[in-house]
């Protein structure tokens, strides 16, 4: 079988066990490690190392907007990740006191965190963009090209959604 063929098998299989794995993370890292083969054979059969290049640099930025949004959060927490509950009880104290800094200071830090980790996934659906783009254009399937398009207008259309979720509140 030829690499290409590896590579759809390889990717449908990857695309699958992500979407699982969801509900029972080892098979997240396993769907992401067989993606990652599948993009690089596309990449190799193509003789176009843009397309892994570009794929690598999305799996960058999106692990760095989780990290960045989590290590925000704890800090607007104040650090103290083990006594979570502990701050929270903290907060409720404090409110029923009348005394909303350290609440409006947890806020922030959590609005501080959404917005970068928005940033950081529209920049990272650029890079996903770019690579399906390409292979849409090596493999002659459109739907690449449409997937692309989604994950960018996703990323955007995110903030709404979080906005939505503040609203509700």
């Amino acid at each position: 079988m030829s690499k290409l063929g590896n590579a759809k098998i390889l990717g449908g299989i990857g695309a699958i066990l992500t979407l699982i794995g969801s509900f029972f993370g080892v098979l997240t890292i396993v769907g992401l490690i067989m993606l990652f083969i599948a993009v690089k054979y596309v990449a190799e059969e193509a003789k176009e190392d843009s397309i892994f290049r570009n794929y690598l640099m999305y799996f960058i930025f999106s692990l760095v907007a989780v990290i960045a949004a989590v290590s925000l959060i704890v800090v607007s927490i104040g650090g103290n990740i083990l006594n979570f509950t502990k701050f929270f009880q903290e907060m409720a104290e404090e409110a029923s006191h009348g005394a909303t800094e350290g609440i409006m200071k947890f806020l922030a830090g959590i609005i501080v965190a959404l917005i970068v980790a928005w940033i950081l996934m529209i920049l990272a659906s650029i890079y996903l963009r770019k690579s399906y783009n390409r292979i849409a254009e090596y493999s002659k399937v459109d739907l690449f090209r449409t997937t692309g398009m989604l994950y960018f207008i996703g990323a955007i259309t995110l903030i709404i959604f979080i906005g939505f979720i503040g609203v509700v509140d």
